[in-house]
């Protein structure tokens, strides 16, 4: 953490991984707040923070996250580290996982974390990022990119979206929904969701459209079309499709498959369904289509999948 940190990217952090609690109840999550330096670090607001722990907090960090800050000095007119950053981000361990909230994808950039991969930023910084790292594969309509042991996301609400779904990655939807639901947040945000939509995503049941996302959750183990989508809302497949995409930033079937993996996901974490029980009660209809969604969108199998999060053996056939 540099001068010129936002206040609330770094709260976030705090108040969302410490309250990742496991099955006993224990904290899953240590959080340690460090800077180049211990002491006061300003922030962009008028009250400084007192950091107790210095870059030697970093030698043992299993994840790092960078927040952004509104301070020039983060990085320079050319995107080089000052020394001391450098310094600091040279004591994280090889394999180490580092993610950033806003800009503070500029100072995973300029010390060549994201060299050749996928990354995003605030869309307002998006010029400037490319000006200076254009090695890095810059999606500035995304909220968050996951390239595995290095992720970005937008500004600061996404910043709530990529901790969620770090949460999930590695205890599970049902962990993360508890945290989302005590914060009071949506569970789970595609990070492929655009950055900008003309209307506040609304929740199931609000907006133009609400009342068919609300109604497809209901029925998603059913064979459900555009057509009948539309029809719930007395609409044109046209006109139904802007509108969900203003309100959501998806299209309807994108949306629905993210809502048929999050099912899936939900019932390999709680039950002992095989796994085409579960590809059928998701509306994936066969266990061949579950498998291949799933690994679309998670890079892992169903019974791998079950294994990390409920410690089972393979999944029944």
């Amino acid at each position: 953490m540099r001068h010129g940190v936002m206040p609330m990217e770094l709260g976030l952090a705090h108040q969302l991984f410490r309250q990742a609690r496991g099955a006993d109840g224990r904290a899953l999550y240590e959080v340690v707040t460090c800077a180049v330096a211990p002491g006061p670090v300003r922030t962009d607001a008028d009250f400084p923070i007192d950091v107790g722990r210095g870059p030697e907090a970093l030698d043992t960090a299993v994840t790092v996250l960078v927040p952004a800050t509104h301070d020039p000095g983060a990085t320079d007119s050319t995107g080089l580290l000052p020394a001391d950053l450098a310094a600091a981000l040279a004591r994280i361990r090889p394999g180490t996982r580092v993610a950033s909230i806003c800009t503070g994808a500029f100072v995973l950039a300029a010390a060549g974390l994201l060299d050749g991969r996928r990354a995003t930023t605030h869309w307002k910084s998006a010029d400037l990022f490319r000006r200076l790292f254009p090695a890095v594969r810059l999606d500035p309509d995304v909220l968050y990119v996951d390239e595995g042991d290095v992720l970005t996301s937008a500004g600061e609400a996404s910043g709530i979206d990529l901790c969620l779904h770090l949460i999930r990655r590695d205890h599970g939807a049902a962990v993360a929904a508890d945290v989302a639901r005590a914060t009071v947040v949506p569970p789970h945000r595609e990070g492929g969701q655009a950055q900008f939509v003309r209307r506040p995503v609304a929740a199931p049941g609000v907006g133009a459209t609400g009342q068919a996302r609300a109604w497809a959750l209901r029925h998603l183990d059913r064979p459900l079309t555009l057509g009948e989508l539309a029809a719930r809302e007395t609409m044109s497949v046209r006109t139904f499709n802007r509108r969900f995409r203003e309100e959501t930033g998806l299209t309807p079937m994108r949306w629905l498959a993210l809502q048929r993996v999050d099912r899936a996901r939900e019932l390999l974490e709680t039950t002992d369904l095989t796994v085409d029980r579960v590809a059928a009660d998701a509306g994936f209809g066969t266990g061949t289509s579950l498998r291949q969604h799933f690994q679309a969108a998670l890079g892992v199998s169903p019974a791998a999948y079950r294994r990390t999060f409920r410690g089972t053996g393979d999944i029944p056939a």
